[in-house]
């Protein structure tokens, strides 16, 4: 098993996938630096690694994130969602969205979902985590009701 880029010289019983220091550095630029609004993560499974695939930028909109979200099959996203409270106060919640349409291949469901707790605990800074299986399970008001 690789673990390349982790730091990490023991095995991982439960998932043999490890994360790209690339993909914990922008999730890390994502958090503190605010310059992307959201990241689409995919398995590499030649490499057995988690990398970014595409990052959007602060002015993009939730549509352009779940256009970025392929159809038929399975990715890890993360989104950085804004706000104002009902007292007027600006907040941002980042959420972790384990995508994994219906149509997708089972062989691939499977590795996503064995996969993302490992992942889940790389990317310190989550405020939820939304498992979406068809756009309506991560409607824009879905944010907004775990957001408030």
């Amino acid at each position: 098993m690789s673990f390349r880029g982790l730091g990490l010289g023991r095995p991982n019983a439960t998932c043999g996938m490890c994360a790209a220091d690339h993909a914990k550095d922008t999730f890390m630029e994502l958090k503190r630096k605010k310059i992307y609004r959201y990241l689409v993560f995919r398995i590499d499974d030649k490499e057995r690694e988690v990398v970014v695939e595409k990052t959007g930028n602060p002015a993009e909109t939730y549509d352009d994130f779940t256009a970025s979200l392929p159809e038929n099959d399975c990715r890890y996203a993360v989104y950085d969602f804004d706000f104002v409270t009902s007292d007027n106060c600006q907040k941002s919640k980042i959420f972790f969205i384990a995508w994994s349409p219906s149509s997708s291949r089972i062989r691939a469901k499977m590795l996503y979902a064995t996969s993302k707790h490992w992942l889940r605990r790389e990317l310190d800074g989550i405020h939820y985590e939304i498992q979406a299986t068809d756009p309506t399970e991560m409607d824009l008001e879905v944010l907004k009701e775990h957001a408030h």
